[in-house]
């Protein structure tokens, strides 16, 4: 599967302009992290590409077609989590799962329920009502309807919210094995989930991308921009954004990315996380 998207911006009727220009291209098998902060522009992006809005400019094609002439094609074809997903309280597990295979046009749809619950480990919670499920298993009931027919085309905002760290390695995991033969996009705002999984990253800022590569080209752009000092050091600059301040038996070790590094910083190796951040201070400065 890919998505070819050429030039597309989006304006909402009060004028603001969520997207500029966008041009990016996504195939499968791939796992992409989206990043940014909010407000940047990623749940647009995801609306746009569920059709759930048309683009005010541009346009969005999708394994050479026109999204918007085969949005049916592709909703048949697209599993997707909101970051805010509706539940029916009232029914069970098994019974709101049903009602998405319905209108999802599953023909088999008791094995690919069965399926789903197996795969988010609910199998204890399959008959239980949804109210009485906590969130972290709500969450999962959500990622459970992604999941459902095998769709080739995943899109998940905020699939590990309210999920704790063992649940999070599990379903790091579970995408990492879906997007082997699928085309999975992650939207987060946890590094470290697109750190141990994804194989490409775009991060969106101010409605334009600003990076789309592979996580190491990303590291590799802020090497030399990221240092540690102790805070007792630190005199008042311009451009020195702290990321991290640890207490340590020797006081209080702090961790910065700059253009420059002071000289009372040891450079040290950038992480995934210290390369985003430097991205974005960069932009934000600009």
């Amino acid at each position: 599967m890919e998505l070819s998207i050429q030039n597309v911006s989006m304006t909402y009727p009060n004028g603001k302009e969520a997207l500029k220009n966008l041009i990016l291209d996504l195939k499968s098998p791939s796992l992409i992290g989206l990043l940014g902060p909010n407000g940047a522009g990623k749940s647009t992006l995801m609306k746009l590409l569920v059709t759930a809005l048309l683009p005010t400019g541009g346009s969005i094609q999708v394994d050479g077609a026109p999204l918007k002439k085969g949005a049916r094609q592709l909703k048949a074809k697209l599993g997707y989590l909101p970051q805010e997903f509706g539940l029916f309280d009232e029914l069970t597990v098994t019974q709101f799962l049903d009602y998405m295979a319905a209108l999802k046009g599953i023909s088999n749809p008791k094995v690919a329920i069965q399926k789903a619950i197996r795969a988010v480990n609910l199998e204890e919670k399959a008959k239980s009502k949804i109210r009485t499920l906590s969130g972290g298993q709500r969450q999962r009931v959500g990622i459970a309807q992604a999941l459902l027919g095998n769709p080739p085309f995943l899109i998940l905002d905020e699939p590990t919210v309210g999920l704790d760290p063992e649940e999070r390695i599990h379903f790091r995991n579970l995408f990492s094995r879906t997007a082997e033969n699928r085309l999975v996009l992650l939207s987060t705002h946890i590094i470290e989930d697109v750190q141990s999984v994804c194989d490409q990253i775009v991060v969106i800022h101010h409605g334009k991308i600003r990076f789309a590569g592979t996580p190491e080209q990303l590291i590799q752009s802020a090497a030399g921009h990221v240092g540690v000092f102790w805070e007792k050091d630190q005199v008042q600059e311009k451009g020195l954004h702290i990321t991290a301040r640890v207490n340590t038996s020797q006081g209080i070790r702090c961790r910065v990315v700059a253009d420059k590094l002071p000289a009372y910083a040891q450079a040290d190796e950038p992480s995934l996380e210290d390369a985003y951040l430097y991205l974005i201070s960069r932009e934000v400065a600009q």
